[in-house]
């Protein structure tokens, strides 16, 4: 094959590329502002029926969710999954606390860094891949009230440039 000549995906190719997309329920911007993010692991969820309808629906909030490892197993709580408006006696408790998916190693290592002071593991997005829930999880250290000052001061600094530099390029 020349090396200016690229072959066409096949269609399994491109259905796998399309199967492989996230397809975002909700996401957790108030953790990226709170916290510094030290390392981030995707996870599954053990949910129920009306849980995965509720989602797919696009219904949640992970705001006040954290992660919380006991006796060997990572659970996610204080995320909120609303009923599923068409379930029956069936329906889940809103704020129940749901077990994540992990591999033992990476639960082993979340359990010794969140036992240190000033860390913690947080949920940043919850999000669906090839037909299954996952949650995108994040070992993270709080930031001072002066961090998130700063933070905010660069972004705008940021958008101020961008701002400036679009202005010029419009001329």
């Amino acid at each position: 094959m020349s090396p200016t000549k690229q072959r066409k995906p096949t269609a399994a190719e491109k259905a796998k590329a399309e199967a492989d997309k996230r397809s975002v329920v909700a996401r957790n911007k108030k953790a990226r502002h709170d916290y510094h993010i030290d390392e981030t692991y995707e996870a599954g969820l053990s949910l129920t029926g009306t849980e995965v309808k509720s989602l797919r629906m696009g219904r949640a909030s992970l705001v006040d969710g954290w992660v919380e490892i006991d006796r060997g197993e990572a659970w996610l709580q204080g995320v909120h999954i609303p009923e599923y408006s068409q379930g029956t006696w069936t329906n889940h408790a809103v704020r129940r606390k749901r077990k994540l998916l992990l591999h033992r190693a990476e639960i082993d290592k979340l359990a010794v860094a969140s036992r240190e002071k000033g860390h913690t593991v947080v949920p940043l997005e919850l999000y669906f891949i090839r037909g299954r829930a996952k949650v995108l999880i994040a070992l993270a250290r709080g930031k001072k009230e002066y961090d998130k000052r700063h933070a905010l001061r660069e972004k705008q600094d940021e958008r101020e440039a961008q701002r400036a530099m679009s202005l010029r390029t419009h001329r």
